[in-house]
C-alpha cells in the first residue's frame, strides 16, 4: 500500500537492544542498522543499550523502556534462536499483555525469500505491553533490514492506508481510560446514593416527629 499524501508525518520514539555475548556496541552492526533506518526515516532513537545473553538482563531492560513515557517502541535483536543462550523470546513474551502474531507470519514471509527454510530458526516475536510496541528479532544485520524494510517502516508511518500502528496509539490505554471513568462514575453514584439515603432518612425523621406532636 501506499503512503497517504494527505496526512502528516508523526515522528514515533524507539528503543534498540541487542542482545549479544560477543558484540560490543561499537561492533554491532545490527543494532547500527535499526539505528540508521530508524533515523533515516524521521524518527527518534529515544535510547540504545547491548546487553548479553540473561534473561533478567534483558527483561530488566525492556521493563525499564516500557515504564519510560519517552519510549513508544521496543526493538531487540538478537537470542531468538535455539541453542541454550538464546533467550530474548523467554525473557521478553511474559511482559506482554497482547501477542502479535501476524508480526512473525509477515516477517518469515519475507525472511523466507532471504534466507529459505532457514528461516524458521528464528523465533522472531512481538507484542504490546503498558502501551509499548515491543519486537524481538533475529541478531542479524540482513534480519533487521527484512523487519524494517518488509513491515515496520510502512506500520510507523501515520500516512501509510489503510491503517497503521501510529494512528491507534492514543488508543492503546483506552481500556485503563474506560476503567477510570467507570470507577468515577460508580463513585458519584454511590455519593448519590448516599444522599438520597441520607435524605430520606432525614425526612422519616422530620415526619416521625410531626406523628409525636
Amino acid at each position: 500500500m501506499e503512503a497517504s499524501s494527505g496526512k502528516p508525518f508523526v515522528p514515533v520514539r524507539f528503543a534498540v537492544l541487542t542482545v549479544s555475548d560477543t558484540r560490543s556496541l561499537d561492533e554491532d552492526r545490527s543494532g547500527a542498522t535499526l539505528q540508521a533506518r530508524i533515523e533515516g526515516a524521521g524518527h527518534v532513537l529515544a535510547e540504545r543499550a547491548l546487553t548479553n545473553d540473561d534473561r533478567r538482563k534483558i527483561r530488566a531492560i525492556v521493563r525499564r523502556w516500557i515504564a519510560d513515557p519517552k519510549v513508544d517502541v521496543v526493538i531487540t535483536t538478537g537470542g531468538t534462536g535455539f541453542t541454550g543462550r538464546d533467550v530474548t523470546p523467554d525473557a521478553v513474551e511474559p511482559l506482554f499483555e497482547k501477542r502479535m502474531d501476524g508480526f512473525s507470519a509477515v516477517f518469515h514471509r519475507i525472511s523466507y525469500d532471504s534466507i529459505g527454510t532457514s528461516t524458521i530458526q528464528s523465533r522472531a516475536t512481538a507484542g504490546l505491553a503498558n502501551s509499548t510496541f515491543i519486537f524481538c528479532l533475529p541478531g542479524s544485520p540482513g534480519a533487521c533490514r527484512d523487519a524494517w524494510d518488509g513491515i515496520l517502516v510502512k506500520q510507523f508511518d501515520y500516512r501509510q492506508d489503510p491503517c497503521n500502528f501510529v494512528e491507534i496509539m492514543p488508543r492503546l490505554d483506552e481500556h485503563l481510560k474506560r476503567t477510570k471513568a467507570t470507577t468515577v462514575a460508580a463513585g458519584r453514584t454511590r455519593q448519590g446514593l448516599r444522599s438520597r439515603s441520607s435524605t430520606s432518612r432525614a425526612g422519616r425523621a422530620r415526619n416521625g416527629r410531626r406523628k409525636k406532636r
